[in-house]
C-alpha cells in the first residue's frame, strides 16, 4: 500500500512539474502565452514522457515480452471489442446520473481537435498510464491486499480521481476496474494498452465527426428514446460476450494462475 501511494505521488508530482516547466518556458520564448492547444499538447506529452522514462529507469513499472510471445492474439481482440461495446452503454449510465461539472472540457477539446492530439492521447497516453497505473501501482496494491478485488476497486478509484475531471471520473473508473481486472488475470498491462488505446481512438474520432461530442444521447438519436435503449442493448451484446471471452481466454503468459502476491509485472 506504501509503495501505491509513493508511486502516485510521484507520477502526479511529475505531471504537474513537467506541465509547470514546459509552459513557463514557452511562455517565456514567447511561443505561447494562454494555454493553447500545441502547448498543452507539448506539455502532456512531456510530462507522459518523464513519467514513462522515471517508472522504467526506476523499474517500478517492469516490462518483458513474454506475454507479447505468448501470441495473445484472440484476447486482444475481444479487448478492442470491449472497448467499443462500453462506449455508448457507459454514457448512457453516466447521463443517468446527477450532472458532474466538465471542468477540462474545454482543454481536452483542443487536444482532441488538433490533429496531433491523437498521437499523445490515443498513443502515448494509453501505453504510460497503463504502466503506472496498473503496472506500479495495481502490481503493488495486489501484493498488500488479500482481496484482489479490493486492489483493483482502490487502483480504478485513484484511476478515476487522478483524470481531475469530475465528468471523466465515472467512465474512467468502469474502465480501471476492467484494466484492473485484466492485468490481475494476465500479469501484463498490454490487454489494457488495447482497450485504453481503442477508448481513446473512440474519443478523438467523436471528437472530430460530431459537432458537440458531449450532447445526449436522445439528441443525437433524435429524441427517439427507443432508439437509444436498443443502442445500449446493441452495445450490450458486444461488450458481454467479449468480457465472457476475456474470462474464458484470459491467462498468464506462463500458464500460471493470477497470484495476489506476484509483483514481478512485466508486459
Amino acid at each position: 500500500m506504501k509503495k501505491a501511494f509513493i508511486y502516485l505521488m510521484v507520477f502526479m508530482g511529475l505531471q504537474v512539474g513537467v506541465t509547470a516547466v514546459v509552459m513557463l518556458i514557452m511562455r517565456l520564448t514567447g511561443v505561447s502565452g494562454d494555454p493553447s492547444a500545441d502547448s498543452l499538447i507539448i506539455s502532456m506529452a512531456a510530462s507522459s514522457i518523464v513519467a514513462g522514462a522515471v517508472f522504467l529507469i526506476a523499474r517500478w513499472g517492469r516490462v518483458s515480452r513474454d506475454y507479447v510471445r505468448s501470441r495473445p492474439w484472440g484476447v486482444l481482440l475481444w479487448c478492442v471489442l470491449a472497448s467499443v461495446g462500453m462506449v455508448i452503454p457507459s454514457t448512457w449510465l453516466q447521463e443517468k446520473l446527477p450532472e458532474l461539472p466538465d471542468m477540462l472540457g474545454s482543454q481536452f477539446a483542443m487536444i482532441l481537435k488538433n490533429r496531433y492530439g491523437y498521437y499523445v492521447v490515443g498513443l502515448l497516453v494509453p501505453v504510460v498510464e497503463e504502466l503506472v497505473f496498473r503496472g506500479a501501482i495495481l502490481r503493488a496494491l495486489l501484493a498488500g491486499f488479500k482481496k484482489h478485488w479490493i486492489a483493483i476497486a482502490v487502483s480504478a478509484l485513484l484511476f478515476a480521481l487522478v483524470h481531475g475531471n469530475p465528468a471523466q471520473m465515472p467512465h474512467a473508473l468502469i474502465a480501471g476496474m476492467l484494466l484492473g481486472w485484466m492485468y490481475y488475470r494476465t500479469g501484463s498491462i498490454v490487454p489494457g494498452v488495447a482497450y485504453h488505446w481503442v477508448n481513446n481512438t473512440i474519443a478523438y474520432i467523436l471528437y472530430n465527426i460530431l459537432p458537440d461530442p458531449n450532447v445526449p444521447l436522445i439528441v443525437i438519436f433524435n429524441g427517439d428514446g427507443r432508439a437509444v435503449l436498443a443502442s445500449v442493448l446493441f452495445s450490450l451484446c458486444i461488450l458481454l460476450p467479449s468480457i465472457y471471452q476475456l474470462n474464458i481466454r484470459m491467462k498468464r503468459a506462463d500458464g500460471g494462475k493470477p497470484a495476489v502476491q506476484d509483483i514481478s509485472g512485466g508486459v
